[in-house]
């Protein structure tokens, strides 16, 4: 496995962490997780791309090791998301870069590369994510990410990640204890809880159409690949195939046996993202 670093900057007046893989590649991948998740998700995938690429892994401003906001209206939306990446390229010199996002890490990339990245983002990989997404799964994913709940023990808190996590398919059980402890942050009275701020949830109530990226689709002019996990609640399969047959053209591929989202933790998977990173 190809280590890794871990490190901070201030962006637009946050602290950010990140982790990096393959620093001495001139080529960068950014990876970006999803909703109540970290940067650590893509250790897998980041560690396979890492022979070739420079890989950036962010924690989003509230999860993991970065700040949380001390404005949640304002700034947990895609907008204010779309403005941290630019600030951390900016600092670290990154002129332009592959984007591969799981989720909001996708539509981050997706409204960056046709607004403030628009050049700089040059291949894109969405992770079960489109323009649009479907209102069930919205409502699911509000449920638990609101009310994240607390456990006495990490195993209970374990079972809990496999339990709400089970659509990302096969993980085996070193893996799923990884998740949990890069997860994971104690409160004052001893218990575990998901490490990031449940005020992030605030996204959907200041910002309900963040996720209504049909425009910002539509102006795409560069290669896109979508994965989209074979029961995926949350990316329908008439969005695929409207992405398919608009804007940029995306080339969607089924992932079997999982739903959202696929984890990147395969063989198959990490090789299917690499194919597409270097054009082939």
């Amino acid at each position: 496995m190809n280590a890794s670093t871990s490190n901070y900057l201030v962006c637009e007046g946050r602290e950010l962490h990140y982790t990096e893989w393959g620093a001495a590649h001139a080529e960068v991948v950014v990876a970006w997780h999803g909703l109540a998740r970290t940067g650590r998700d893509m250790d897998a995938v980041a560690s396979h791309l890492a022979a070739r690429y420079r890989v950036i892994c962010p924690d989003t401003l509230g999860r993991g090791l970065s700040q949380w906001s001390a404005q949640p209206a304002q700034e947990y939306c895609l907008a204010f998301y779309e403005r941290l990446a630019v600030a951390l390229l900016d600092q670290l010199g990154i002129a332009q870069v592959l984007w591969l996002g799981t989720s909001m890490g996708g539509a981050i990339g997706l409204r960056g590369a046709a607004n403030a990245l628009r050049g700089r983002i040059r291949r894109l990989v969405l992770n079960d994510i489109g323009p649009q997404i479907a209102d069930a799964a919205l409502a699911r994913i509000r449920a638990y990410a609101g009310s994240p709940p607390a456990f006495a023990t990490m195993g209970e808190l374990e079972q809990y990640f496999r339990t709400i996590y089970k659509p990302y398919g096969w993980l085996p059980d070193a893996q799923w204890r990884v998740l949990t402890e890069t997860s994971m942050r104690r409160l004052p009275d001893g218990r575990v809880t998901p490490h990031y701020d449940p005020a992030m949830v605030q996204q959907f109530i200041h910002h309900p159409d963040d996720y209504l990226l049909w425009e910002a689709w539509d102006s795409l002019a560069l290669p896109v690949l979508c994965l989209r996990g074979e029961h995926s609640d949350l990316l329908l399969p008439e969005t695929a195939e409207a992405m398919r047959a608009r804007g940029p053209r995306a080339v969607v591929v089924t992932i079997p046996g999982c739903g959202h989202a696929p984890a990147l933790n395969t063989p198959e998977q990490c090789a299917l993202v690499e194919r597409f990173l270097t054009g082939n």
